[in-house]
């Protein structure tokens, strides 16, 4: 007898077959009960037919709760009724462990009550599909850079200063010194990309910032991409290609997922290169036409502006030459409009929000080291950045797509806290 994983099942249809599991949910009519079978790698339908397994091992299934891990056997057959497409005849079960006043019963719970038992509420359906997405994008990812000469670089996340020149930092000792938890690995991405061209890194960030939106993480994950020899415009094209790249592969890869999550597949399957692009001067226009009085120009988007900006597009837009005066000291002055930057936000559309955030970096050691001091930063601190304009400086530009973000719009969940397996928010630390 073979032992499978569910989503083996279609390799042997016909067959017995031997599979470890978790018993996620029960019922039963009369003579004929059915077990809703998880095994992390999927969902199934197990039948329990009285007069295949005998009375006594039908009071036992019966006698079965909610997350009692088993051994099941039994024939693979095509289930056309279900999503998944298969379901299991069983033909007996041994219970490996039983499962006692499993606490997230099928009923609705509170949020902050499925927040206190995330370790468990990862185990339900619709999380799991969450999950399932979020690995997906991750190994498109990986996929995507190394089909396209891109080398894995592995920034610190103990560092010695802000590279946003923030203070919404967590402050550790490092024996004696200061230091802080990283908010980005663009500045040594940028060390790197002088070394290997073009790189990208993967890694948690952590922003001390006291925000309690849908769309806020104190922890997350970014994928951060640095090219040599590519100017803004370069980097615009790698985005679309790359953000393609990712939705395409989840509506491959992950449908069942998606259709779990009723997801709208139409929205996703127009996200296509190549993505709209406004400038800021624009989006302001625009945002005073919709009739929003408060923005002045010189002020950042907030959510609301975002979301109208996305709502005029039907796949992901974006926004380009912000001020100078709202963005990081590293990023190339506009020459056409000195008071701009060369710098971009992707808007995701359906009130989503910036997923990525990039620019062309400044490649002048003057102009540089002029942009620390007028921003008020350490110039001794910055030396080695300063550095890779003083030895065979070239243009160069990068961005940063949030992976939370990206996981919550592709999903169409409404907050990141279900993003991440184990989330961590302002006044959430456990489990």
């Amino acid at each position: 007898m073979k032992k499978i994983t569910i989503n083996q099942s279609k390799q042997f249809v016909g067959e017995t077959v031997k599979i470890g599991v978790w018993l996620a949910n029960k019922r039963s009519s009369g003579k004929i009960g059915f077990m809703q079978l998880r095994d992390g790698t999927g969902f199934m339908q197990g039948v329990v037919v009285k007069a295949n397994i005998g009375e006594d091992k039908f009071d036992q299934f019966k006698a079965l709760t909610q997350e009692t891990s088993l051994y099941v056997t039994g024939i693979i057959k095509e289930d056309t009724r279900s999503s998944f497409g298969y379901e299991l005849e069983v033909e007996n079960f041994e219970v490996i462990s039983d499962s006692t006043d499993y606490p997230i019963t099928p009923k609705e719970h509170g949020t902050e009550f499925l927040m206190d038992n995330r370790h468990l509420w990862l185990r339900s359906k619709k999380q799991h599909a969450i999950m399932k997405i979020r690995n997906e994008i991750i190994r498109s990812t990986f996929e995507f850079y190394n089909n396209n000469g891109f080398t894995k670089v592995d920034p610190p996340i103990l560092t010695g200063s802000a590279p946003e020149g923030t203070s919404e930092l967590f402050h550790t000792k490092y024996f004696e010194e200061d230091a802080y938890l990283s908010q980005s690995g663009q500045l040594y991405a940028e060390a790197s990309a002088m070394a290997l061209g073009k790189v990208f890194s993967f890694g948690p960030t952590f922003r001390a910032e006291k925000s309690k939106t849908r769309r806020h993480l104190i922890e997350f994950w970014m994928i951060e991409p640095e090219m040599a020899f590519y100017d803004h415009d370069d980097s615009l094209e790698v985005q679309e290609q790359y953000v393609t790249h990712i939705v395409q592969s989840v509506l491959k890869n992950c449908r069942l997922e998606l259709e779990t999550l009723d997801r709208d597949l139409a929205k996703l399957e127009k996200v296509t290169t190549p993505f709209p692009r406004i400038t800021y001067d624009d989006a302001v226009e625009f945002l005073h036409k919709e009739g929003f009085d408060d923005i002045e120009w010189g002020d950042d988007f907030g959510s609301p502006h975002e979301t109208a900006i996305a709502n005029h597009y039907d796949k992901p837009v974006f926004i380009v030459n912000y001020p100078k005066a709202i963005k990081p000291f590293y990023m190339q002055v506009n020459k056409e409009n000195p008071k701009t930057v060369l710098c971009a936000d992707l808007i995701a559309p359906e009130g989503y929000g910036e997923i990525i955030g990039g620019s062309e970096r400044m490649d002048d050691y003057d102009e540089l080291k002029q942009s620390i001091l007028d921003h008020g930063l350490d110039l001794e601190t910055y030396g080695w950045y300063l550095d890779l304009r003083k030895y065979g400086s070239v243009p160069h530009s990068g961005f940063g797509l949030g992976l939370e973000r990206t996981v919550a719009w592709i999903s169409g969940v409404d907050h990141v806290r279900e993003t991440s397996p184990f989330p961590r928010l302002l006044n959430r630390l456990y489990p």
